[in-house]
């Protein structure tokens, strides 16, 4: 009996000390600061290779309060007085990557020519210290058209 709860005394401790370090490990997690970078591919799904497909990266850095409307709880809202021509930046990384589609139809070593394009930069970005910490992509396409566009935006951190 007394070695049941000797046993049952060691694993609560054990559970509990590793709480502890969770909780310890979390929060030093938290109180670091990253900065963040998005490399967006956009590939035409366009027949007959009418379609532009490139790699889009940002070089210079933008401040989104400039663009921002702040609607306020009585209806009020505190308005950017930024245009649109004005918020827009002209600095950019842009590269050509091939369209999906020829008149031939479908080219599929444009495909992991493309491929290997947006290889070679998320392995660049791991280099410079870039963490890959997710992937979002969507597909745009009118109602009943065979024409679209495949968008993936990849985010990465590094710590400050």
């Amino acid at each position: 009996m007394k070695n049941i709860k000797n046993r049952e005394i060691s694993i609560f401790a054990i559970v509990g000390a590793l709480a502890i370090i969770t909780a310890f490990t979390s929060q030093s997690e938290q109180m670091k600061i990253y900065e963040f970078e998005t490399v967006t591919v956009v590939e035409s799904l366009i027949q007959n290779g009418l379609g532009r497909s490139r790699m889009i990266s940002g070089t210079q850095n933008v401040n989104y309060r400039e663009a921002t409307t702040i609607r306020q709880d009585d209806g009020e809202k505190i308005k950017s007085d930024k245009k649109r021509s004005e918020i827009r930046t002209k600095a950019f990384e842009e590269t050509k990557l091939l369209n999906f589609y020829n008149v031939a139809g479908i080219r599929f070593n444009n495909i992991a020519t493309n491929d290997a394009m947006v290889k070679s930069k998320l392995n660049e970005m791991s280099t410079q210290g870039w963490e890959l910490v997710f992937v979002s992509s969507g597909v745009e396409s009118a109602d009943k058209e065979r024409d679209a566009i495949f968008i993936t935006r990849y985010h990465f951190r590094k710590e400050k």
